[in-house]
């Protein structure tokens, strides 16, 4: 925005560079340039000034494949004035004289006519082609499109404007086509989403299997090895049994055989002895009788002879004994 400051009479404007001023006295043009600062007459002068800078401009289209599916474009359009005293005679760029600012919105114009242009070419490229097609090759293709339209325009050319950049940001059909189209893939994803559920499920119930298997050949090796040593601890046993039963065995026999050996000593010696006594007179052996009773007689209470057992030793004793041999 240019400022001006009036001094009565007269007055200075000064403006930026980024704008070019048009003075103009009686329908001509007295000054043009950018960044100019000069003095004038506010009652005989009409000054335009317009912006030379790059503009960059929304752009938003919605529009219709040649299969009536709706598709909405979005993006940016940038441009700028190539000839500022043309587009300052097709538009109105008059600024106050008192305030500097602009008297209309001719930049807002300027971008209706850039908007429209690419709007009938855009949904002229649309319609001329299937969803598919536009939505396979994204917005490039459009965007090409475009920008050959507007840097060729004609309607542009003759006011002094130019497109200089042309940028697309999205290319998308409407939330239900867009709900349709996803519905394919999301299914494909769901599908292989459930496909490695399954996998995983499959790979844990097959490690559980594995597992329950390790298990239970654990516990049979473990049985079996519990068998062999309830075997080995039973043979034990029975070597322990039956080396214990042949230990006793042998020392019975031993003891059997010392057994033996001592009563068949005593057999044999008391044989000797009766042996000895059996060749003896009988009256030796009522004296021997009589020696061994007379050795006893302390634990004997009471003796009973009969008669006739003292008549018949006394009878042996007479036959078999010496004479009679007096003790003085």
């Amino acid at each position: 925005m240019a400022t001006i400051r009036n001094l009565g009479l007269i007055a200075q404007l000064r403006s930026e560079t980024s704008r070019h001023v048009i003075r103009y006295r009686n329908g001509r043009i007295r000054q043009s340039g950018r960044g100019l600062v000069f003095w004038f007459r506010p009652e005989t002068a009409s000054i335009s000034e317009v912006p030379v800078d790059d503009r960059e401009m929304t752009l938003f289209v919605r529009g219709r494949s040649r299969d009536f599916q709706t598709l909405a474009v979005q993006g940016t359009i940038g441009w700028h004035v190539i000839d500022p005293e043309l587009l300052a005679s097709r538009v109105d760029f008059a600024i106050d004289l008192v305030t500097g600012k602009l008297r209309s919105e001719p930049v807002e114009w300027i971008e209706a006519r850039i908007s429209g242009i690419a709007g009938q070419a855009i949904l002229q490229y649309l319609g001329e082609r299937r969803i598919d097609t536009l939505l396979d090759g994204g917005p490039e293709p459009v965007r090409g499109t475009l920008e050959t339209v507007l840097t060729t325009s004609a309607a542009l050319a003759e006011i002094g404007i130019a497109a200089v950049s042309v940028r697309l940001t999205n290319l998308a059909p409407s939330s239900e086509l867009e709900r349709a189209l996803q519905t394919p893939t999301f299914e494909a994803l769901q599908q292989k989403a459930d496909e490695a559920t399954f996998a995983r499920r499959a790979l844990a119930v097959e490690k559980e299997r594995a597992i329950a298997e390790n298990e239970l050949a654990t516990r049979t090796e473990l049985a079996r090895r519990e068998k062999l040593l309830i075997a080995e601890e039973a043979e034990n046993t029975r070597d322990r049994a039956a080396g214990l039963a042949e230990a006793q065995g042998l020392e019975a026999a031993a003891e059997a055989e010392r057994i033996r050996l001592v009563e068949g000593a005593r057999a044999e010696a008391e044989q000797r002895r009766v042996a000895v006594y059996r060749d003896l007179p009988p009256a030796v052996l009522l004296g021997l009788a009589a020696r061994e009773l007379a050795g006893k007689l302390e634990t004997i209470e009471h003796v009973n002879v009969t008669p006739d057992l003292l008549a018949a030793a006394l009878g042996e004793f007479r036959r078999g004994a010496p004479a009679p041999v007096a003790v003085r």
